[in-house]
């Protein structure tokens, strides 16, 4: 898996430099890790630069990059222009990736860390039939939702630092 990870994982921090940021080069090396993690791995078949373009796809839709009034900001045909390959191609990848890792837009597993505050989304979980922001919630209430997966941390332990 070394070498197919590798030359994406270049592909993608090449790409991320010019055209996005460190952020989004470190959630698309994890999401590329991800991949090559898996059993057997798809990363073996098929171009590298067409899995790079995919996973930044992917991300680019859980994180809102191809929204205009976002930034950073790339058009879907853009991006794969930048990597030299088809736009179905990239988009083919994309759905690939989403489907297999269960992604969405809000899913605070792939969010950019400097929009988690920000995406209240991610904060909304159901109790007792009411749809609740859990960062109003009492901490036992953020503890099981955090347990539970539904957030990404507890929120009353970052108000207090």
């Amino acid at each position: 898996m070394r070498p197919a990870y590798g030359k994406i994982a270049a592909l993608l921090d090449s790409f991320c430099a010019e055209h996005l940021n460190e952020e989004y080069a470190a959630l698309a090396r994890q999401l590329a890790a991800a991949l090559a993690r898996k059993r057997p791995s798809p990363i073996v078949r098929g171009k590298p630069e067409v899995w790079a373009s995919g996973i930044i796809h992917a991300l680019g839709a859980v994180n809102f990059l191809f929204d205009s009034s976002q930034t950073p900001h790339l058009r879907a045909s853009e991006l794969s222009r930048l990597f030299g390959v088809n736009q179905n191609s990239t988009s083919s990848k994309s759905k690939l990736i989403r489907d297999m890792f269960k992604m969405h837009q809000f899913d605070h597993k792939w969010c950019l860390p400097s929009r988690l505050e920000s995406f209240s989304p991610i904060w909304f979980v159901m109790v007792n039939d009411i749809i609740v922001d859990v960062r109003q919630m009492p901490r036992e209430v953020q503890e099981i939702a955090y347990e539970k997966g539904f957030i990404p941390y507890i929120p009353a332990d970052r108000q207090r630092q």
